[in-house]
C-alpha cells in the first residue's frame, strides 16, 4: 500500500505507531485528504512579501522549458519584482514560514508524533503554472501539504534509482528521472516522502504547498562538530606519550607501536560520559541549521520585572527562532535553547521545553532554578512580551 485516504480519521490516515513502523523512512505514502477542507493560513501575496524581508530565505526557481534551462535567483526581493513575472513556469520558494506567521506554525501541531527538535521548519512555495524545482532528490524526511491549487507529484519509488545530479544546472536535479507513481494533490492531500526518493513536482495551476521538512544532520556534520567540541575541551596535558619506547630500528619509521599510542591518546579524548555527551548533542542539535540568531533586547527586563510583569497579567512569548529541547540526566535534566544549556529539575526542564508563553501560571509552576534560567531566557531575547512585533 502506498495511497490512503484519510478523511474521518488522523492526518495520517492510521495510527502514528502503524505509520512510523510501516513507513517511517522506509516507503513513501499519499495520504489523500490528509486535512479535509483545509484552507491556507497564507495567501501567495502573503508569502511574496515575506519574500521581500531582509531575513527571510528565499528563492526563485524559472524553468525555460524551450532550452531545458533552470534559473535561480535568492532574496530578499524587492515587490517590484513580482508583477513583471510570467504566468507560468516559475516558483517561489520561502524557508522557516512558520517562524515568522503563527497560524502556519499551528500545522507543526499536526505531527506532534515526531519528536519536535526533529522538525526543522515549514518551507512554503508558490508555484505559477508549470512551475518547479525540477526532479531531484532529499536526504530528509518530508511531508508536502498541498495547501492552495493542484500540483502534480511524481516520485521513483524503485529500489535503485539513478541519483546523478546534471551538471549544467544552479539546483541539484537529477540527470534521469523515471516517474513509477504519478498523482495530482488538492489541498487537504499530502505526500510524505522518506530520504532518497527521487521525485517531481509541477504546478497544474497556481499553487501553494507545504512542505515539513526534518532536521537530519550528516554524520560529518556531527563528528566536525564532536570534534570541535572535544578540541575545545581538552586538557592540555592529555597528549601522545611513549613511555614505554625502545630503540628506533629506523629513525624516519612511524611504526606499529606508534599507530597504537596515536589510537591511545584520542580515546583519552572521546566522551564516554553520557551526561557530556547529551549536553554536547543538545546544543548541537537546537543551533544546527539555525535560520536566525536571536539577539539579546537593547533594553531588557530583569528578574523583579519579569514577577511584576508577570503578576499584573502580562505574557512572554519565545522568539520563533529559538530552538529548545530536553533531556533527563540522572535525577535532573538539561534544558537546550539554541546552542545553550541549563542543568535543571526534570520538572522545570519539561516546563520551560514545553513553554511557548509564559503566563502567571506557568512561572508559578517552576522551581527558583527554573525561574533562574528563565530570566537568563528573557535577558537573551528568548522570550519577550506578547505582542512586541516589532522585537
Amino acid at each position: 500500500m502506498i495511497e490512503i485516504d484519510a478523511r474521518r480519521k488522523t492526518p495520517l490516515g492510521m495510527t502514528p505507531a502503524r505509520f512510523l513502523r510501516e513507513f517511517w523512512q522506509k516507503k513513501p505514502l499519499l495520504i489523500r485528504n490528509a486535512f479535509p477542507g483545509f484552507v491556507t493560513p497564507i495567501e501567495p501575496e502573503d508569502l511574496a512579501g515575506l519574500a521581500c524581508e531582509e531575513f527571510a530565505l528565499s528563492r526563485i526557481i524559472e524553468h525555460d522549458r524551450a532550452n531545458d534551462r533552470w534559473t535561480l535567483r535568492t532574496g530578499p526581493f524587492a515587490e517590484a519584482d513580482f508583477p513583471g513575472m510570467p504566468d507560468h513556469d516559475w516558483t517561489l520558494l520561502v524557508q522557516d514560514v512558520d517562524k515568522w506567521d503563527a497560524d502556519v506554525a499551528a500545522v507543526i501541531g499536526a505531527f506532534d508524533f515526531l519528536p519536535r527538535w526533529r522538525i526543522d521548519d515549514v518551507m512554503i512555495s508558490f508555484a505559477a503554472p508549470g512551475g518547479s524545482v525540477g526532479p531531484h532528490v532529499d536526504q530528509y524526511d518530508v511531508f508536502l501539504l498541498q495547501a492552495k491549487g493542484h500540483r502534480r507529484w511524481q516520485i521513483d519509488a524503485s529500489q535503485a534509482p539513478p541519483l546523478d545530479f546534471r551538471g549544467d544546472a544552479d539546483i541539484k536535479l537529477l540527470r534521469e528521472f523515471d516517474a513509477t507513481h504519478d498523482w495530482v494533490l488538492a489541498p487537504g492531500d499530502m505526500l510524505y516522502l522518506p530520504p532518497g526518493v527521487p521525485h517531481n513536482g509541477v504546478a497544474e495551476d497556481a499553487c501553494l504547498t507545504f512542505s515539513l521538512g526534518m532536521r537530519a544532520p550528516s554524520a560529518a556534520e556531527l563528528l566536525g562538530d564532536f570534534v570541535d567540541t572535544l578540541a575545545a575541551e581538552a586538557d592540555e596535558a592529555v597528549r601522545y606519550r611513549d613511555p614505554d619506547l625502545a630503540p628506533a630500528k629506523d629513525p624516519m619509521e612511524i611504526d606499529d607501536a606508534a599507530m597504537v599510542r596515536v589510537v591511545e591518546a584520542l580515546n583519552a579524548l572521546r566522551m564516554n560520559d553520557p551526561v557530556r555527551l547529551a549536553d554536547w548533542f543538545g546544543r548541537f542539535i537546537t543551533s544546527y541549521r539555525s535560520a536566525g540568531i536571536v539577539a539579546a533586547p537593547g533594553e531588557g527586563m530583569d528578574r523583579a520585572a519579569i514577577d511584576a510583569g508577570l503578576a499584573a497579567g502580562g505574557v512572554l512569548q519565545r522568539n520563533p527562532f529559538s530552538r529548545v529541547a530536553w533531556r533527563k540526566v540522572g535525577r535532573t535534566a538539561f534544558l537546550f535553547v539554541a546552542g545553550q544549556s541549563w542543568r535543571l529539575p526534570v520538572a522545570d526542564a519539561r516546563t520551560l521545553a514545553a513553554a511557548v508563553q509564559v503566563d502567571v501560571g506557568t512561572y508559578a509552576r517552576l522551581g527558583e532554578a527554573g525561574r533562574a534560567a528563565f530570566a537568563e531566557l528573557v535577558a537573551s531575547g528568548h522570550y519577550q512580551p506578547l505582542g512586541d512585533e516589532e522585537e
